[in-house]
């Protein structure tokens, strides 16, 4: 699949990844950015991540502490707010409705190559 279509596709899930990310342990823009590659989102671009922190931060979803680093300045860590509790249910509803029906596209496309 071509990059941008994959860039597309996951502009739509990483929120609701974050969420669950950060709702099993909170955490700061560097760290946040290491867990999604272990995770093997390691092509998304540094310079997503932070933006949508903040947005998200703004939207409500995320609330933030600064925190004292052993490496250096204190670290801004995030967390979910209930907004944002809220929202990654809905996300996991959502996705699991979502990858039901594309399961069983592809499934139908793949009785056809048989």
């Amino acid at each position: 699949m071509a990059q941008a279509n994959t860039s597309q596709m996951l502009k739509g899930v990483l929120q609701g990844c974050l969420l669950m990310l950060l709702a099993d342990e909170p955490s700061y823009g560097y760290a946040i950015t290491q867990r999604l590659n272990e995770f093997g989102f390691d092509t998304v671009p540094k310079g997503t991540i932070y933006p949508l922190l903040m947005t998200m931060e703004k939207k409500g979803l995320l609330a933030s502490t600064m925190r004292a680093s052993p490496d250096g300045p204190e670290r801004k860590y995030y967390h979910p707010t209930p907004a944002g509790l809220a929202a990654k249910q809905d996300f996991l509803l959502d996705w699991q409705i979502l990858s039901t029906n594309v399961a069983r596209i592809v499934q139908l496309e793949a009785n056809h190559h048989e």
